[in-house]
């Protein structure tokens, strides 16, 4: 189930408080093949290890948060450097 877009409407960085938006397809592809390498870290420093179902993505395109079923995870040491995301 999609996240709503009211809920997307509110959503911001809680660090940086820059509005998010959903992850395009893409990218998530680009991030997930990079998880799936290894090498992938959080900001509090732990490798992410688990492909995202869905994620959200700064308008800055800085941060990137993980989306687990249905319920966006928006805690900055979980987040994800933007540049993970960015497509070859």
């Amino acid at each position: 189930m999609p996240i709503s877009e009211d809920l997307l409407s509110i959503l911001c960085c809680p660090r940086t408080k820059v509005p998010v938006q959903m992850l395009s397809a893409d990218r998530l592809a680009a991030l997930n093949a990079r998880i799936d390498q290894g090498g992938v870290t959080c900001q509090g420093g732990e490798p992410v290890e688990k492909p995202l179902q869905e994620g959200l993505i700064t308008e800055d395109g800085e941060t990137v948060y993980r989306i687990d079923d249905s319920i966006p995870v928006m805690l900055v040491d979980q987040a994800i450097p933007g540049h993970f995301a960015s497509l070859p």
